[in-house]
């Protein structure tokens, strides 16, 4: 069993004199400030592994998927939870809307022990001359995603039918005080589109897990309906 919440921070004026803290201007900061906040519903055993996967929305708004429904929290308001147990079978159509983290690895040099996690689509970006990248960046990143989503499909039940980016940024990775020259950075994919389910086991399974990487700072929650 699964639990999809919607969370809004709480409009109790000592709360939202903290709104700096915890809804800072977009960056890295931002996805961890938001991270602990929402750890603090689900902070009853302190040796607990996060079992959670979230995605803000906006405004103070958040989607979150989780083992364990959400307990009460003096900085949101009572969370809005249903149960999430999709009854799928073969052949399913679904709309998806995914935030995602995507990277693969890459073998560098001759030795094959060697590999090089990077993000797709600044992997494609490097190939391409400075001058031309922000002309196209938007139809790099669809390349990618819909390499990555065909990638992702074969491990997890899945065929991407129509994958499209509405947005692609990267985000610096938080606490990071060096120069911007070489500074950590992550990319963060926002896709759209259609899928078909091969085999529910798996989709079901990988759907809990969440997909791609950086969880932590709110990528890998696919939201799913019938299409």
């Amino acid at each position: 069993m699964m639990y999809l919440s919607r969370l809004r921070l709480s409009r109790d004026p000592q709360v939202q004199a903290l709104n700096a803290l915890l809804d800072p201007a977009p960056g890295g900061e931002r996805e961890d400030a938001h991270h602990r906040l929402i750890w603090s519903l689900f902070a009853g055993d302190p040796t607990a592994q996060r079992d959670f996967l979230w995605r803000a929305e906006g405004e103070g708004s958040f989607l979150v998927q989780s083992q364990r429904p959400p307990a009460q929290s003096p900085f949101f308001e009572p969370p809005e939870t249903r149960d999430l147990a999709p009854d799928l079978r073969s052949g399913d159509r679904l709309s998806f809307l995914l935030r995602a983290n995507a990277t693969r690895d890459l073998h560098r040099g001759d030795d094959k022990k060697k590999r090089q996690r990077v993000d797709v689509v600044m992997n494609l970006l490097h190939s391409v001359p400075k001058a031309e990248r922000n002309a196209k960046r938007l139809d790099l990143a669809g390349q990618a995603a819909l390499e990555w989503m065909t990638a992702q499909g074969m491990r997890a039940g899945f065929t991407p039918e129509r994958v499209e980016v509405q947005d692609y940024q990267t985000v610096t990775l938080p606490g990071y005080r060096g120069k911007r020259i070489g500074e950590p950075r992550f990319g963060i994919l926002d896709l759209t589109g259609t899928i078909a389910v091969t085999d529910p086991d798996a989709f079901l399974a990988k759907l809990g897990q969440g997909f791609g990487r950086a969880k932590a700072f709110g990528c890998g929650l696919m939201l799913i309906r019938r299409g």
